[in-house]
């Protein structure tokens, strides 16, 4: 299955953001926020939804998000994602392209990643950012359903500030060596990542539980935690919130926007 999907918000009449394009293909669907609540807030709030069963192997699936100056776009998932393996053994792939034009802000949750057994699947995001723009993007990746060993996961992930990188990381797992190595996962069977450009950031890397919080050169952070669940390892991205300083403007406008 090859398919494009894109959404497209710029700043409207009276500073409220407004969806100016918006496409769907399956087997992604892209639903905006409606009633009292999005007619309350400056901030435009988009599904995503699993419209069917993806990506199986083969799948090829891509998603375009473009924020214009002075927007501002929360984009969440609604149900965990569940990577499977296809017939013809060949792997699956989604590539998510983030641009945030100057001064505006963009949210990016999607629920979590369940890498089944016998899945291949592989994962690329890549966001570009403006001048004064703002970035909390999140990513939960499981290994197996319960019970169930982990199918291969390869992902990409680039951020680039204007003319500067700000973040080049790979993630892998799925390889019995690597899942052997305490130097990995941990034993864990979660691992989630933030990435925030929002704000003040801390001083210095900052570690916890089963978290750390470090900063990127430039600007912005980099939490990551691992957890023996989904919930465990989003708990842990909670935690490494608190010692960010402008980390909960984030969190409350995203609430602010859902509610």
């Amino acid at each position: 299955m090859l398919a494009r999907a894109r959404v497209v918000v710029e700043r409207g009449p009276g500073g409220r953001s407004v969806v100016r394009e918006l496409r769907s293909q399956p087997p992604l669907a892209l639903l905006p926020q409606r009633g009292n609540a999005a007619g309350r807030s400056s901030v435009t709030t988009v599904h995503m939804v699993g419209s069917a069963t993806s990506p199986l192997g083969g799948d090829d699936v891509g998603l375009d998000v473009e924020v214009g100056p002075g927007a501002d776009l929360v984009l969440t998932g609604v149900a965990a994602t569940l990577a499977l393996p296809g017939q013809a053994g060949r792997p699956s792939r989604l590539v998510v392209r983030l641009r945030v034009a100057d001064g505006a802000g963009l949210q990016f949750l999607p629920e979590p990643t369940v890498v089944t057994r016998r899945a291949d699947h592989h994962g690329e995001l890549h966001a570009e950012l403006g001048e004064g723009s703002r970035l909390r993007c999140r990513e939960v990746l499981v290994a197996g359903r319960s019970g169930e060993p982990s199918g291969r996961f390869h992902g990409l992930v680039r951020v680039r500030d204007g003319s500067r990188p700000l973040l080049v990381q790979e993630q892998e797992f799925g390889d019995a060596a690597l899942q052997a190595s305490a130097a990995h996962l941990a034993g864990r069977r979660v691992l989630g990542t933030e990435v925030l450009v929002w704000g003040a950031d801390p001083t210095g890397a900052v570690v916890g539980g089963w978290w750390s919080l470090s900063p990127l050169p430039g600007r912005g952070c980099l939490a990551t935690a691992v957890g023996g669940d989904a919930v465990a390892a989003q708990r842990a991205l909670a935690a490494a919130a608190a010692a960010h300083p402008g980390w909960s403007a984030a969190v409350l406008g995203a609430a602010t926007a859902v509610r």
